[in-house]
């Protein structure tokens, strides 16, 4: 059967790289921070350009970390999006804060800068946007709102390493940018992992105190602190895979522009991608009537496919406390009810493509 990801095949391509650089690590026992760590740190912020970055133990972590450095917690709100996965709710949670769910657009099915607005309250402090299955959301339509009112704005990259906005990749455009190298992402480790970026340096520094029990100096803790940090061997495989990750995003575009175009069925919509956008297809996420029915068709044609994500964070029971109801973020109830992910992973075949290609074509509901 054809994986909607399959990592193997990356593994046994560079098998013996990944192994030295964990060797390494592991004759150094550099093994929760440390110089593989830091050094990943500084080639990250290189490739994205960005003043500094921090990496931390996973992306979800990022968040929560994110809005500790700016300030945010309890009694304070901050504006999420209804359709991302549910990490980008947790960090506001977790610091105190309230997160305020806004609806994403029918057609990029990115946050909708129209919704904003009317949900800012005095509360109001940050705004994030997700730049969710890889395409960049409309940071300067959000931008020009958070300038108005004074909010901090938050990038949840965790999808979308090498996506570029306006030419300019996605980590540097906000106060602060948050990743997640979680098994699957475009750039990814051997289990968990996160990173902080800004091209403010105070931030980082922050992130720093925060992810390593509070502390500068070993056992002078500055403020209650968490344990965060990276570890050494993840640094180390990332190390490995940033050097591939342009050749990765390549192929992925290709594959992406390849069902953009090809896939030509009526029963299915297709995500858009603004002119402005570098789109890196982390996800390829469509919408179908009957998204179990055509699961369980591509099954048949040893096709895996999956659902990403069949509930928005709105209508979560975890946030039932809040009070949201059914109809008050439609477009992203519309995608969550409709969504379905098709095979992408840049090592997949032509041949795979096509076939992936010819089943959706011939899919009749």
């Amino acid at each position: 059967m054809l994986k909607r990801i399959d990592l193997t095949r990356d593994f046994a391509k560079h098998r013996q790289e990944y192994l030295d650089a964990i060797t390494r690590c592991c004759e150094e026992t550099a093994f929760s921070g440390g110089p593989y760590a830091d050094r990943f740190d500084k080639e990250f912020a290189q490739y994205l350009g960005v003043a500094a970055a921090s990496g931390v133990n996973n992306g979800t972590s990022a968040l929560h970390l994110a809005m500790l450095c700016l300030g945010i917690g309890e009694g304070d709100e901050v504006i999420v999006p209804a359709n991302t996965y549910i990490a980008t709710a947790w960090g506001v949670t977790y610091s105190g804060a309230t997160p305020v769910f806004v609806d994403c657009t029918a057609d990029t099915w990115e946050i909708d800068p129209a919704k904003i607005e009317e949900k800012i309250t005095d509360r109001t402090k940050a705004i994030i946007g997700v730049h969710l299955y890889g395409q960049p959301f409309d940071f300067g339509a959000v931008k020009e709102i958070a300038d108005r009112h004074g909010l901090y704005v938050v990038e949840d990259c965790a999808q979308a390493a090498a996506a570029e906005y306006e030419g300019v990749r996605v980590g540097g455009l906000g106060d602060i940018g948050c990743f997640s190298f979680y098994p699957g992402k475009n750039l990814y480790s051997f289990g968990e992992g996160g990173s902080v970026t800004s091209n403010d340096p105070a931030y980082i520094d922050k992130v720093n105190v925060y992810k390593n029990q509070g502390c500068r100096i070993r056992y002078y803790h500055e403020v209650v602190g968490y344990n965060m940090r990276l570890e050494g061997i993840q640094g180390a495989v990332m190390s490995v895979s940033l050097k591939y990750l342009d050749e990765w995003t390549k192929r992925r575009i290709e594959i992406g522009t390849r069902y953009d175009r090809e896939i030509t069925n009526p029963l299915f919509r297709l995500q858009k991608h603004p002119a402005n956008t570098k789109h890196v297809y982390h996800m390829y996420e469509v919408q179908v009537p009957d998204p179990e029915h055509f699961l369980a068709y591509m099954k048949e044609k040893d096709i895996e496919c999956n659902r990403h994500y069949p509930v928005p964070c709105h209508l979560q029971e975890a946030y039932k406390d809040l009070g949201y109801q059914k109809g008050d973020c439609p477009n992203a109830e519309e995608l969550a009810a409709h969504c379905a992910t098709l095979p992408l992973f840049p090592e997949m075949t032509d041949e795979e493509v096509s076939m992936v290609i010819d089943a959706v074509n011939s899919y009749r509901g």
